[in-house]
């Protein structure tokens, strides 16, 4: 994405994405009046405007080769400036995720490290932390990921709409269930 950051112009969109695909001249023209609106959005979530360009570009990319397979008319999506937004925030909020599980991952491995740092031991850290994110659904990693923090549970329940002891429970169960499969029970 190449632009104008004034706010009365709608940025540049370069016709091809990070990844060299093509993007439709009515996408295109839809991710310009967009650009906008996705940047701010990503600054709000300290997400860094180049990767939020690239992010959208990937997205129109995405949304473009999408319209193609399904042979249909582009005009078939009613709003495709709607569309194309909704395709960048699924990206940006996946980016967002992934930044976030491996700050938690790696917050947690330095706190095991400063106790005493062994090789072994953040090698089954990690590992454990692996395990736990792929076995766990996203509620759970958004736990792990407040409890990293150093949020309570009942700041933890609060946000979900239970008790703090059903909050811990909860987690507790899932770090169990992690335990066994990796034979630490």
């Amino acid at each position: 994405m190449r632009g104008q950051t004034g706010n009365d112009r709608a940025a540049r969109v370069s016709p091809v994405d990070p990844r060299g695909r093509t993007i439709s001249p009515s996408v295109l023209s839809a991710a310009e009046e967009v650009s906008n609106r996705a940047i701010q959005h990503a600054k709000r979530l300290f997400v860094d405007p180049a990767v939020a360009a690239n992010l959208l570009e990937e997205a129109a990319a995405a949304v473009s080769r999408s319209l193609r397979s399904k042979n249909a008319a582009e005009s078939s999506v009613r709003d495709l400036e709607s569309y194309l937004f909704r395709a960048f925030l699924r990206r940006l909020n996946r980016a967002k995720k992934r930044q976030l599980l491996l700050a938690n991952a790696v917050q947690l491995q330095d706190f095991a490290s400063r106790v005493s740092w062994d090789p072994k031991r953040a090698l089954d850290m990690k590992i454990f932390i692996d395990e736990f994110l792929l076995q766990c659904d996203s509620a759970m990693r958004d736990f792990l990921c407040r409890w990293a923090e150093g949020h309570s549970w009942k700041e933890i329940a609060t946000v979900y709409g239970i008790s703090s002891h059903a909050a811990e429970s909860k987690f507790s169960y899932t770090l169990r269930k992690v335990r066994r499969k990796l034979g630490l029970l």
